[in-house]
């Protein structure tokens, strides 16, 4: 028991919280599959903007203390066309956009960094 206890603690250990700090914005990047069509988005937190005919709101955005240069993560919301539910909405990471992404048939939307000054 004591044995399960220690090694729990032990793997607990690497997972425990970074801390991150808060940006007043992000830089996000829309690819309309369709057409080829690029688009990088400079948003600060809480605004919103359109590329086609998707709609992207940033949340917020956070980045490694100590490191600005770092992983950025963002929470998103995305609207196709004007409709109510949103086709996204939740946190993305940067270096790893398939871990919560965005499932849309026409576009794709990421994270490339955080605005830290």
């Amino acid at each position: 028991m004591i044995r399960a206890l220690a090694l729990c603690l032990a793997l607990a250990a690497p997972a425990a919280a970074q801390q991150a700090n808060s940006a007043p914005g992000g830089v996000l990047r829309v690819l309309d599959k369709q057409t080829g069509h690029v688009e990088d988005l400079e948003l600060q937190a809480g605004q919103t903007a359109q590329s086609g005919l998707v709609e992207v709101s940033l949340g917020a955005c956070r980045y490694p203390a100590g490191n600005p240069a770092g992983d950025a993560y963002a929470l998103l919301t995305v609207h196709y066309r004007g409709q109510v539910e949103p086709v996204f909405r939740g946190w993305m990471i940067a270096s790893a956009p398939a871990l919560n992404a965005m499932d849309h048939p026409r576009y794709d939307v990421w994270v490339l960094r955080c605005i830290t000054s």
